[in-house]
């Protein structure tokens, strides 16, 4: 469509300056675009317009229509399109004539439709409406004609948005051949990577496929192997449990011949059963010691021979209690002095059997623990541990093997003077140290 030559244009083609018969049929050209409009399409002042019914668009929304082809470039253009395709199919590029029709407008048109063609390029059309000589009567044949003149002018505009329609469908048609294309190439490379991710599928279940199958191997190879070991651990439990059966036969069998020997020398010589130990029967502290002779012993060094001396047979190992700890760690307190002697002690008798009594000074109210794991405590009472030693050692039968563990040369003395072994206390502390 062809722009205005300038500013005065416009102001010719103000509405008070327009004839009403060519305002009148640009408005039924612009009702009739306006019933060929698609909806959203439809300019938003002329919504209401296109609900009316065909015959009333052009009467009842005269102005909104009037309006819109002033001020709605747009639409303007769509009713301008819609007339030049009613003309001749396309519209036309050429310059207008000062004095011929529009272009796209077929000489032999009405001069109204003429007017209309040019109103909406922009073109003069105030030369095109020339006065006509007033019919000199209406009679039918001359309002079939009109009426005639009228069905042609809406079925050149039916024909125009035809050809619009036709021409946004080309576009359309061209847009979605556009959009196929483009689709068939993204449908190519979506094929290509669909075959690329197919092969290297393949492949991967062929590699898991060899996985699974060198995992089976080595499944069965190791179930084999399990079967093979627990045979072979049924066949050691059993032959350890044949081993043991035996051991525990020729134990027992030893044993019931040293019990039953042992019986009957306790029945051949009419001896009753032990009920109390010497060391739980020691005199009290004012009794006098008993005299009796027995041997000296020798003091020693090697803590090697104080479990040479443990191992004999009913062998007591007396302890001086504070003698030791305090030798061994004198920078602790002296009930961790006493534990840690206690424990060492338990340790000892748990490796070599012995009976081992261990003494302390005490406080009034201090009573004898016996036998913590294994170890005689005993706390003095109205007297000191070196005493309680010494009676100790007395209420031994002779024979017995003791060893006293003390560093006090007094004891020392005493103790060997009944017939037992003293160990020096930083030896017991060695051996204590080497468990």
């Amino acid at each position: 469509m062809a722009e205005p030559q300038d500013g005065a244009q416009d102001e010719v083609q103000d509405a008070a300056e327009v004839p009403a018969d060519l305002r009148a049929a640009l408005v039924r050209l612009a009702a009739d675009v306006l019933g060929e409009t698609d909806p959203a399409q439809t300019p938003a002042a002329l919504r209401a317009v296109r609900r009316f019914a065909p015959r009333r668009r052009a009467t009842a929304g005269a102005l909104p229509l009037w309006t819109a082809l002033q001020e709605d470039e747009g639409f303007r253009a769509r009713v301008t399109r819609v007339w030049l395709l009613a003309q001749d199919g396309a519209p036309a590029a050429a310059e207008p004539d000062a004095a011929g029709p529009p272009p796209g407008a077929s000489p032999d048109a009405p001069a109204l439709d003429r007017a209309v063609g040019a109103w909406l390029q922009g073109h003069p059309w105030q030369d095109l409406l020339r006065p006509e000589a007033p019919a000199p009567r209406q009679d039918a044949d001359a309002r079939r004609d009109e009426a005639a003149a009228r069905e042609a002018a809406r079925l050149r505009v039916a024909l125009g948005v035809a050809r619009e329609g036709e021409r946004a469908a080309r576009e359309e048609l061209a847009a979605l051949q556009r959009e196929l294309r483009r689709l068939r190439s993204d449908a190519d490379r979506a094929r290509g990577d669909a075959r690329a991710l197919a092969a290297a599928a393949a492949e991967d279940a062929r590699r898991a496929a060899a996985d699974h199958a060198a995992a089976t191997a080595e499944r069965a190879a190791a179930a084999a192997d399990l079967r093979a070991a627990t045979a072979e651990r049924a066949v050691a439990r059993d032959t350890a449990r044949t081993g043991r059966r035996l051991a525990e036969t020729r134990a027992r069998l030893l044993l019931d011949t040293l019990i039953d020997a042992a019986g009957g020398l306790r029945a051949e010589l009419a001896l009753p059963p032990v009920v109390d130990l010497p060391a739980d029967l020691a005199a009290p502290a004012d009794a006098a010691p008993a005299d009796r002779p027995t041997s000296r012993g020798r003091s020693v060094d090697d803590p090697a021979l104080l479990d040479d001396l443990l191992r004999l047979p009913r062998a007591h190992l007396l302890v001086d209690g504070y003698n030791v700890s305090k030798t061994g760690w004198p920078g602790t307190t002296l009930a961790d002095q006493r534990r840690l002697v206690v424990d060492g002690m338990a340790a000892l008798a748990a490796q070599t059997g012995a009976e081992i009594t261990c003494c302390f000074d005490g406080q009034p109210g201090h009573r004898a623990v016996a036998a913590v794991r294994g170890v005689r405590v005993l706390f003095t009472s109205g007297e000191t541990a070196d005493d309680l030693l010494r009676r100790l050692v007395a209420a031994e039968p002779p024979g017995r093997v003791l060893v006293v563990a003390t560093s006090d040369r007094e004891i020392v003395r005493d103790v060997e003077a009944h017939g037992a072994w003293a160990v020096p206390a930083v030896t017991v502390v060695e051996r204590l140290r080497r468990r």
